[in-house]
Order: structure tokens, then C-alpha cells, then sequence
């Protein structure tokens, strides 16, 4: 069940989003609309296929890490199921009303909603994290800027293109049924393929990290460490581990004692975000006894079965905290001794942050067959109902080629971005730029949604949360 929600969301944000990739080759008949789907659900495929997975892990640290550690557990059934069901409710809401808004702002707010609701379940007193505020903040930023940058940059690319190209055809609305000039053709069909790819690499993602975790609870033994073929790695991880160990007990002040549970040191400082003068040896002592229990061990495969998940929640507990040095700075060290965590965290991500093929290819599946359906209202909507005037060709292909590369540059940097956000912010640009008006109506129907996405969906998550709470 947790599987086929987290696949159905993929589906939904393939005819949800999608739709913006092909509104451009569909509305000026570049593109059959039959053709044109299939067209962009290919190049969704491909882009998936092709990600790094950097955007996924980049969504699931938002997540409380009490949650993770224990997703196989009802709490963790309950935030699956509780931030899944919330994004497509929401998702299918704006889409039925034919309003361009985010999956991903959906999801961040589903998460949110969650995070929220632990904390707000937690007994009075206890070390619970509920949402990663630092973390959140990046990913809202990128949410916001990102339409922002496609508004502008669109405009500018518009006026350029109005400068160096001077063909009139490209700057003219579709006439009937006709399709354009076969160059302009070329282009458009070129951008719409860009923008596909792009946002499969980045919005597939999200669904990559949701159905990891859910592997990772249910299905420890396979899945909760990866099973590459470089059998080397754990070799790698135990030299890491040996440096940064020495590393830490340099900054062990004289007198300071090691905390009687190091573990749990170290999980109430990854959950407050802090770092005292015991987190130190506390650290130092968790990873030692985490890489003493798996030094006698050659590989992955040789691991016995009931050690995976507790080795596996070791290995994410120390990664987590790493970040309060490596990202946050928390514990001032020398650029050498920096470096050596900055190893050691690489090789913790290669044994915990990783996505099997089969996974890839089943997000990629579900988005590509959700980009087929249910394409017509946002088409509708990005063509004719952003600006006073019909969208030109030239229109299209400046919003396009803006969205592509702001799309591929957040995929780059692991955050997650709007298509939706960054190509109907970039329509409405070229009909700035254009002297074309806006329809007010539509823009403020677009921005109810885009301000409505977060607080109805954190409200939503939080209250299935607690519903969920009761039947786990």
C-alpha cells in the first residue's frame, strides 16, 4: 500500500506538472496533443533514469530523524501514509480546478504538516525533533526565488531574442489549426524535451526518496544498506571511520567525560541541533563501537541479517550528526582535520543515500504514464488564461528554455524547484515584457494557490498524522 501511494503521487505529479512541459508544443501545434504527451512522458522516463538522487535525500532531511530511524515502526506508517495522502489530496484539488500549483511545495508542506505533528504528539520533556528548520529554509528558498528568476529571465530572453531575431513568425499567436514554421517547430519541440527531462530529474526524485524510506522500514534486510557492486566500500568506510575517529579526539577537552550512552548523546544532539563539550567524545565513542561491530565483517552481503537495520540507523544517526560540524560548523576544526569528516560523511552517504535501478525505473514509469492523462486543464490555462493576448511562439520558448535551465541548475545543487512555479511565472514574464497585459483574475487564482499550497497542506499532513496515529 505505502508503495503504490507513493507511486500514485508520482502519477498525479506527472499529469499535474507535466502538463506545463507540453502546454507550449500542444497550444501552438507544434505537436500533435496524443504525440506531444507520449513525447514528454518519454523524456520524464529518461530524466529520472538519468538523476542523481541528490534531491531526494535533500527532501527526506527535512523529515524528524526519530521518524526515519524508526519508519518501519506505526509512527513511521503513520508519516508516510499521513504525508503521501495529504500531497495528492491537494495535488488533484488544484488540478481538477485547473490552477498550475506545486507537487513540491505540497510534499514540503506535507512534511512540514508531519514534523509538526510529532513534535506536538511528543510527552512534555522528551528530545523530539520536528522539523529542520535550516534545512527547510533552504529548500523554501529555492521555492521562492525560483519563479521570481523565471519571471525575470524570461522577460529579459524575450526582449533579447526581440532584438537579435528579427522573424516576425516567431513573435506571432498560432492561427487556427495551423502548425508554425518548421524552424520554429525544431525549437519549441526542443524545449519542451529540455523541460520534460529536467523536471523528471529533479521531480521524480522526490518520489525516489519517499519509496526509499519506505523500503528501508519494511524491507531492512535488503534495502537498508547499499548492496553495490564495489564490495570495496566498506573497506573504505572502516579507513574513514579510523581518521575521523582520531580526528575527534583532538577536540576532547581535558576533564570533559564521555556520557554513559554515547548513542544517545549524539541522537539529542542531532535533534536539537547543538553541540557541547560531551557531544564530542560522545561521537568519538559511537563511532568506534559502531565500526568495531562491523570490522569483522569483509562486506555488505557477509552482514548478518538481523544486524542490517541497526547498523544501517548507526550509520544515518552518525551521517546527521556530521552535518553539525561539516555544514553547520558547530565544532570549529582546521581545514585538515575538516576534511577528514568531509571523507568520512562521503562515505556514510555511499552506504545509507543510495536508489536501486528498479526503483528509478518504477518512478519513472509512474510519471511518464501520469504525464499522458489529464494534460488539458493546465494547457488551457498556461496558454490562454495567464496573459490578455494569446501565447506566441516566441512566448513559449523563451518560458521553456528558462524553466530547463533553472530546473537543471536546482537538480545540480540537490534542491527542489516548482516546474509549475518556474514556467507559468515564466509565460507571465514574456506577456510583461510583450506589453500583453496579465489577466489579473488568473494570476491572482495562480498566487492563492502558490500562498494556499503550504498552509493547506502542513494542515492537512498534520491532521492525518494524528488520525493515522491511532490506527498504527
Amino acid at each position: 500500500m505505502a508503495l503504490l501511494i507513493a507511486l500514485g503521487f508520482e502519477f498525479v505529479n506527472g499529469f499535474h506538472d507535466t502538463a506545463n512541459a507540453v502546454a507550449t508544443v500542444i497550444y501552438t501545434r507544434s505537436l500533435p496533443a496524443e504525440f506531444a504527451v507520449i513525447w514528454s512522458g518519454f523524456f520524464n522516463f529518461l530524466g529520472v533514469l538519468t538523476s542523481s538522487g541528490a534531491v531526494a535525500f535533500g527532501i527526506l532531511a527535512l523529515l524528524p530523524v526519530e521518524l526515519i530511524l524508526q519508519v518501519g515502526s506505526g509512527s513511521g506508517l503513520a508519516m508516510v501514509f499521513a504525508l503521501l495522502t495529504a500531497a495528492i489530496i491537494w495535488n488533484l484539488g488544484t488540478w481538477y480546478l485547473g490552477l498550475p500549483a506545486s507537487s513540491s511545495h505540497t510534499l514540503v508542506g506535507s512534511i512540514i504538516g508531519v514534523g509538526l505533528a510529532n513534535q506536538f504528539l511528543a510527552p512534555a520533556g522528551s528530545a523530539t525533533s520536528g522539523v529542520d528548520w535550516s534545512q527547510a529554509s533552504n529548500v523554501g528558498l529555492s521555492l521562492l526565488l525560483s519563479p521570481i528568476i523565471g519571471f525575470c529571465l524570461a522577460a529579459v530572453l524575450l526582449l533579447v531574442a526581440k532584438v537579435l531575431i528579427r522573424n516576425k513568425d516567431l513573435y506571432e499567436a498560432p492561427k487556427g489549426n495551423a502548425p508554425p514554421p518548421l524552424w520554429i517547430r525544431g525549437l519549441l519541440i526542443f524545449t519542451c524535451t529540455g523541460v520534460s527531462f529536467a523536471h523528471g530529474s529533479n521531480d521524480g526524485q522526490k518520489g525516489m526518496g519517499l519509496i526509499m524510506l519506505i523500503l528501508i522500514g519494511l524491507v531492512p534486510t535488503a534495502f537498508a544498506l547499499n548492496r553495490t557492486p564495489d564490495m570495496n566500500y566498506l573497506d573504505a568506510y572502516k579507513t574513514a571511520s579510523a581518521q575521523v575517529e582520531t580526528v575527534l579526539g583532538k577536540y576532547v577537552k581535558p576533564g570533559v567525560a564521555t556520557p554513559a550512552d554515547a548513542k544517545a548523546a549524539v541522537s539529542n544532539a542531532v535533534k536539537s541541533k547543538t553541540w557541547t563539550d560531551e557531544t564530542t567524545p560522545a561521537l568519538q565513542t559511537y563511532i568506534h563501537a559502531t565500526s568495531a561491530e562491523i570490522a569483522a565483517y569483509p562486506s555488505v552481503e557477509k552482514l548478518p541479517n538481523g544486524l542490517v537495520g541497526n547498523v544501517r540507523n548507526d550509520i544515518y544517526l552518525i551521517g546527521e550528526s556530521l552535518k553539525l560540524i561539516d555544514k553547520q560548523k558547530l565544532l570549529p576544526m582546521s581545514p585538515d582535520d575538516l576534511k577528514a569528516v568531509t571523507n568520512y560523511h562521503a562515505a556514510v552517504d555511499h552506504a545509507t543515500k543510495f536508489i536501486p535501478l528498479w526503483v528509478k525505473v518504477a518512478v519513472a514509469l509512474a510519471l511518464g504514464l501520469g504525464t499522458m492523462v489529464g494534460w488539458k486543464r493546465i494547457v488551457v490555462t498556461v496558454g490562454e488564461k495567464i496573459g490578455k493576448t494569446h501565447l506566441t511562439y516566441g512566448q513559449g520558448a523563451a518560458a521553456e528554455v528558462v524553466a530547463m535551465l533553472t530546473i537543471g541548475a536546482a537538480d545540480h545543487l540537490g534542491l527542489p524547484v516548482s516546474t509549475t512555479h518556474v514556467l507559468s511565472s515564466g509565460v507571465a514574464g514574456t506577456m510583461a515584457a510583450n506589453g500583453s497585459g496579465l489577466q489579473w483574475s488568473t494570476v491572482r487564482n495562480m498566487l492563492m494557490a502558490w500562498i494556499l499550497t503550504l498552509p493547506a497542506s502542513i494542515a492537512l499532513a498534520f491532521v492525518l498524522f494524528i488520525l493515522l496515529r491511532q490506527v498504527f
